[in-house]
């Protein structure tokens, strides 16, 4: 079945069993990221910032917005059900936020072959854009989900 399905069939058909597998990362379910929306190759995901978020300067730690962006990057690269990890990635931070804010982030599929497929993840709060992120992701054969096989 699954060499007859395109990706964005396989999205449709186990869309309920991938969101299920993607919420379950513990790390995720630490800071409190919860998941708002994913769509064949995109994902946004909220995080409220606490007192435990922030630097020495008083602004939310730069790796509390780096995982949110990256908790929405495993989950666009894994949307298909095929498993994808991280090669790089690259952050240009441009704005501080702060205990209480609501960042939210999105990734986008930029572009996807066989092997990789590379995102655009945005960081935002109320107050504009907090982040910006290029992210590539190698997709490895396996799928993470059980799919059905060819008769």
């Amino acid at each position: 079945m699954r060499n007859q399905l395109t990706d964005g069939m396989i999205h449709k058909k186990y869309y309920e069993q991938i969101c299920e597998k993607v919420k379950q990362d513990p790390f995720g379910r630490f800071l409190g990221i919860k998941l708002v929306e994913v769509g064949a190759g995109t994902a946004t995901a909220e995080l409220d910032v606490t007192a435990d978020m922030l630097n020495a300067h008083g602004t939310t730690h730069g790796a509390v917005v780096f995982a949110l962006a990256d908790f929405v990057f495993a989950v666009a690269s894994n949307s298909y059900g095929k498993t994808s990890v991280a090669l790089s990635m690259n952050i240009g931070y441009l704005a501080a936020s702060y205990e209480g804010t609501r960042l939210r982030a999105t990734a986008v599929e930029e572009s996807r072959t066989n092997r990789t497929s590379w995102y655009r993840i945005r960081v935002e709060s109320d107050q504009g854009t907090v982040a910006i992120l290029d992210a590539l992701a190698y997709r490895k054969n396996e799928y993470f989900i059980p799919m059905e096989q060819p008769e």
